[in-house]
């Protein structure tokens, strides 16, 4: 019995306390993973960018006139 309480004590033990160092404040959080998508958007940006120029002046004619009202599905007030 008692070897089993100085078991059980010592697991407790080192079980207790910090796993790691302690990590920054600056490395957690949401302004981090925000910062992190800002600058990935705007690599992903210029990335567009370059391939846009570098495609050329000829844009795909078949993709200009994709906005185009369309009539609602179930039109109002008509039976």
């Amino acid at each position: 019995m008692k070897w089993l309480t100085i078991a059980l004590a010592a697991g407790l033990y080192t079980s207790c306390g910090v796993v790691g160092p302690p990590v920054a404040p600056e490395n957690v959080g949401v302004a981090l993973t925000i910062e992190q998508q800002k600058q990935r958007d705007a690599s992903g940006a210029q990335e567009r960018e370059a391939a846009t120029a570098a495609e050329g002046a000829d844009p795909d004619p078949a993709a200009q006139d994709q906005d185009v009202d369309l009539p609602p599905l179930r039109p109002v007030g008509t039976r």
